[in-house]
C-alpha cells in the first residue's frame, strides 16, 4: 500500500507507556458485553475476556521507547484512518447523514476504556461507549507470526474492520444487538453476532475499494487482506487452538464467511449491499 507521505489522521491519541491502570467496568457488564462484541479476533467467551481483562488491573506504567518498526507502524495506521476518514464522510454525505470520526487510540501492555481496561491480548478492539479504536501495535507481529497474515494492507484491513464497527455505532446498528442479548440465549446471540462482525468485514471492503480508487492499492494487496481474514475466521482460530471447532460458539464468522463478506464489500463499495442481518446465506 502507498502510504509514506500521504496526509494523516489527527484523530489519533497515543497513551504508550502509560498502562492501563486498574479495572473500569464503565456501565456495568453491559460495557463488558460490548467489547466483547466489537473485539476482532474473538474466539472466547464472556468469562474468558473478563478474567483477561480483569488480570490487567494494577499493572504500573512502564518506561517506553518507541522503536524504528513502531514509529513507521504509527504513521501507517495514521494514513489508513486519514484514509477512512474520506471514506465515511463520502458514503455518509451521499445517505445525507453526517460521519463523526472516531479516535485511534496506541496503547503498550494495556489501556483504560469506556467499555473497561483490556490487556493487548484481547486483540484492537472498538469501544461503542467512548467511540474510539484501541491498537497495541505489537498486533501487527502477531498477525504476522501467529496468524500467517503478513503485509502493510493487512494491518490496514484490521483497522478498517475496527472503523466499521464504528459506522455501525454511528448507524445505531450496535445498540440493536446489545438490546437482543437479554432475550436470546448465548447460541442463538452468537448466530446474530457473527452477522455483525461479518458486516464489519463488509465495510472493511468498502473501504478497500475506495483505497482502490485513490490509487494507493499495490499489487498483492487485496491477497493480503483477503489472507488475513481468513486467517481470523473463527474455525481457523479454534482448530489452531483446540484442534478441533464448535460452530455454536463462532462469534466472528468462519474463514470463508470473514473473506467473502470482505470480497462483497470491496466490490460493491457502498452501504446499501451489506446486510447481513437479512441476507439468506446463513
Amino acid at each position: 500500500m502507498q502510504w509514506k507521505g500521504r496526509r494523516a489522521s489527527g484523530n489519533v491519541e497515543d497513551r504508550r507507556g502509560m498502562g492501563g491502570g486498574g479495572m473500569l467496568m464503565g456501565g456495568g457488564l453491559g460495557g463488558i458485553v460490548l467489547l466483547v462484541i466489537m473485539t476482532f479476533l474473538g474466539g472466547g467467551d464472556l468469562g474468558d475476556v473478563v478474567n483477561n481483562m480483569s488480570n490487567t488491573g494494577g499493572q504500573s506504567a512502564a518506561p517506553y521507547e518507541e522503536t524504528q518498526q513502531e514509529k513507521d507502524l504509527a504513521d501507517f495506521v495514521s494514513v489508513v484512518l486519514a484514509d477512512t476518514e474520506e471514506v465515511w464522510t463520502e458514503e455518509f454525505k451521499k445517505e445525507g447523514m453526517v460521519y463523526k470520526e472516531p479516535t485511534l487510540v496506541l496503547y503498550s501492555g494495556s489501556v483504560q476504556s469506556a467499555c473497561g481496561t483490556a490487556g493487548a491480548s484481547v486483540g484492537p478492539f472498538y469501544c461503542p461507549g467512548d467511540q474510539k479504536l484501541y491498537i497495541d501495535l505489537s498486533f501487527y507481529d502477531e498477525l504476522q507470526s501467529k496468524f500467517q497474515a503478513p503485509g502493510d494492507f493487512a494491518m490496514a484491513y484490521v483497522i478498517a474492520h475496527e472503523v466499521g464497527h464504528h459506522v455501525q455505532t454511528l448507524l445505531g446498528t450496535s445498540d440493536k444487538l446489545n438490546s437482543m442479548r437479554q432475550n436470546l440465549s448465548k447460541t442463538e446471540f452468537n448466530k446474530y453476532q457473527v452477522r455483525f462482525e461479518l458486516q464489519a468485514d463488509y465495510l472493511a471492503g468498502v473501504w478497500a475499494n475506495h483505497a482502490q480508487g485513490m490509487g494507493v492499492v499495490e499489487e498483492g494487496d487485496l491477497e493480503e487482506a483477503l489472507n488475513a481474514a481468513s486467517a481470523v475466521g473463527d474455525d481457523t482460530i479454534q482448530k489452531r487452538s483446540q484442534g478441533y471447532v464448535v460452530p455454536e460458539s463462532f462469534t466472528h464468522g468462519t474463514s470463508e464467511q470473514r473473506k467473502s463478506w470482505f470480497y462483497k464489500g470491496y466490490k460493491a463499495g457502498n452501504l446499501q449491499e451489506g446486510d447481513t442481518f437479512n441476507s439468506r446465506e446463513f
